[in-house]
C-alpha cells in the first residue's frame, strides 16, 4: 500500500511496474480519492507491455489488513526555502490518526515512511503503531548517499555501482558524508580526491534538493527509484546494507545509518567505527532529531 498519492507516491507506483519487483498488489490511498483512482487507472493502463505484472487498485484503510509494507509519503510538501524540519508541524498533526487507523484495521507488516522530516515522522509511527523497531523504517539517507555515489563517479569516470560510499545521519541538513569507510574495491576514496572535493561532493549531496525544489518545485524521481530498492530489499530479503533510518537504540532516534535489510525489516545496524569528528557530526545529528521530537512532546 501507498498511502499519498501526490507526486512522490506516484513516482514510488510508477517506478515499482516499471521494474522486476515481488510486489503482486498495490493499493493506492489518498485524502483525494479521485486522485487515488485516476493514479491507479494510468498504472494499469501500462500493465500490458510493462515488465512487471500486479493488481492495482485504489482503496483505503481497511485494506492495510494482509499488506506486506505500507509506505507512507502523505504530507504537505516542502516548499522553496523551507528546510526539511519546518514541515515538522504539519505533518506530525496528520500520523497520529492515520497510523491508529492503520493498526485498528489489522496491518502487522512493515511501515516504509518517507514523508519529511522523515527521520521524525519515522519516530512518529513507531510510537503510534506499537509495532517493534526493526517493523519501522525511514527512506532515510538512501537518496542522498545514490547523489554522493553519482557525483564521486562523475569526478572519477567510473559507475557508480562499483562505489561504496554513504552519506549518514539526518535525511536534511545535518547529514555528512562517512568519508573513513568510502572506498572503491577497497581502496579509500580519499586517495583519488582532495579533502575540497570531498567538502565539495558532499555538499551537492546534502544540498541537491534545495536545487531541484528551486527549478521544478519538488523532487520525487528519484526518492521513488529509491523507495522501490527499499522496497525489493525486503520482500526479496536480500539482506542488502542501506542508509535507511533505523532505530538507534542508544539514543532512542531513527536516523539514517547502514543497516542490513530484509523481510523481517531493519535486520541489524553495523557496528561501524567513526572517526572523531564523524562522531561529532552524529551526536549533532541525533540532537538535531531529538530536538525535533522535543518541540512535539510525543505521546503514544
Amino acid at each position: 500500500m501507498i498511502i499519498g498519492t501526490g507526486n512522490v507516491g506516484a513516482s514510488v507506483a510508477y517506478s515499482l511496474i516499471n521494474q522486476r519487483t515481488a510486489v503482486n498488489e498495490l493499493v493506492l490511498t489518498d485524502i483525494n480519492t479521485a486522485d487515488a483512482e485516476g493514479e491507479a487507472m494510468d498504472l494499469r493502463d501500462a500493465l500490458a507491455v510493462a515488465p512487471s505484472y500486479m493488481k492495482i487498485k485504489a482503496g483505503d484503510y481497511a485494506d492495510a489488513r494482509g499488506c506486506d509494507i505500507i509506505v507512507i509519503t502523505a504530507g504537505a510538501n516542502q516548499k522553496p526555502g523551507e528546510t526539511r524540519l519546518d514541515l515538522l508541524k504539519k505533518n506530525a498533526g496528520i500520523f497520529r490518526p492515520m497510523i491508529k487507523e492503520i493498526m485498528r484495521n489489522g496491518f502487522r507488516g512493515i511501515f516504509l515512511v518517507v514523508t519529511n522530516p522523515m527521520d521524525v515522522m519515522t519516530y512518529l509511527t513507531w510510537k503510534y503503531s506499537g509495532l517493534p523497531s526493526e517493523h519501522v523504517i525511514g527512506s532515510g539517507t538512501v537518496l542522498d548517499s545514490a547523489r554522493l555515489r553519482f557525483r564521486l563517479s562523475e569526478k572519477l569516470n567510473i559507475n557508480p555501482k562499483s562505489i561504496n560510499a554513504w552519506q549518514i545521519a539526518e535525511h536534511g541538513d545535518s547529514e555528512f558524508a562517512l568519508w573513513s569507510s568510502a572506498n572503491i574495491s577497497g581502496q579509500s576514496v580519499s586517495s583519488f580526491l582532495s579533502k575540497a572535493s570531498l567538502d565539495e561532493i558532499e555538499d551537492y549531496a546534502r544540498n541537491e534538493a534545495y536545487e531541484i525544489i528551486a527549478k521544478k518545485g519538488a523532487t520525487h524521481y528519484g526518492i521513488g527509484v529509491c523507495t522501490t530498492h527499499i522496497i525489493n530489499c525486503i520482500l526479496n530479503d536480500e539482506r542488502r546494507v542501506l542508509p535507511v533510518s533505523s532505530y538507534d537504540d542508544n539514543n532512542n532516534v531513527f536516523i539514517g545509518f547502514p543497516t542490513i535489510v530484509g523481510r523481517r525489516g531493519a535486520i541489524r545496524r553495523l557496528d561501524l567505527s567513526l572517526s572523531e569528528d564523524e562522531g561529532i557530526k552524529y551526536q549533532k545529528s541525533v540532537n538535531t532529531i531529538k530536538e525535533a521530537i522535543k518541540e512535539l512532546h510525543v505521546r503514544s
